[in-house]
């Protein structure tokens, strides 16, 4: 039987030798960075005009994270490669002949994958706070407020559940590309856009994206039926789903 610590080690050593892996995660960073940045200081500057129409008090937290959405893209893909490069190369069979126990194998990927997101993402997030606070100004606020730190903390939990998610969904797919293209699209377009739609948006509000967002939010909109914990756990029973979901295929399917 394989030992857990070696096989991790090989997880590890895969997902580091892949350009495109490392690639999407520094993505991550500079894209949810970059864009929280620009929208705070924009925010900064036009302040008045930004804040007239809110229904709730001016959050300084969820400004600075306002680049995250394209931030949790980049770590979608990053999830999905780090899993489908296997797939795509062939490399999955080596893995199941190495070590033959499917449930040490898929349990030392979401290991390993868990531990470079959450790490990346608290990097994430906290820099990218602390720069959107110095864009904002006189308007920003502090970890010391209420909820702030809370909001931070579930920005990083957050963006490492949608990673774990994608894992999930590709090894159920078992194919890179097509998970791609259905993560993509069900994230950046579909999600959104049915969030929106007067008919189904109470639906859209339990997507794993839109449920886990409500992490980041200081204050809760009065229309949202959940607050920023119930949304995390949604996410999570998301990404549960779809790491078992993901174990049964691997163990009933071969490679």
């Amino acid at each position: 039987m394989a030992a857990f610590p070696a096989v991790a080690q090989s997880e590890w050593t895969k997902v580091r030798s892949v350009r495109s892996t490392v690639w999407t995660l520094a993505a991550t960073f500079l894209v949810t960075l970059i864009a929280g940045f620009l929208i705070s200081l924009v925010t900064n500057l036009n302040y008045e005009d930004a804040t007239k129409d809110l229904h709730t008090p001016f959050d300084a937290t969820s400004t600075a994270f306002s680049g995250i959405i394209l931030g949790e893209l980049a770590i979608v893909v990053f999830g999905v490669l780090a899993v489908g490069n296997e797939y795509s190369s062939g490399m999955i069979r080596v893995s199941l002949a190495a070590v033959p126990q499917r449930a040490i194998l898929m349990t030392a990927k979401i290991a390993v994958l868990t531990g470079i997101a959450l790490a990346v993402s608290l990097v994430t997030v906290f820099i990218t706070f602390f720069a959107g606070q110095a864009a904002l100004g006189g308007h920003s606020t502090g970890l010391g407020e209420p909820n702030v730190l809370r909001a931070v903390f579930g920005a990083a939990c957050y963006l490492t559940l949608l990673c774990l998610f994608s894992a999930g969904m590709t090894v159920v797919l078992r194919n890179q590309t097509l998970a791609l293209g259905i993560l993509m699209p069900f994230f950046f377009l579909l999600s959104p856009i049915l969030s929106i739609v007067p008919w189904v948006e109470n639906v859209a509000r339990y997507f794993p994206d839109r449920a886990g967002s409500a992490a980041i939010q200081v204050y809760q909109p009065s229309d949202q039926p959940y607050g920023p914990w119930v949304g995390l756990l949604i996410c999570a029973l998301w990404t549960a789903a779809a790491l078992v979901c993901g174990y049964l295929v691997l163990q009933k399917r071969d490679a």
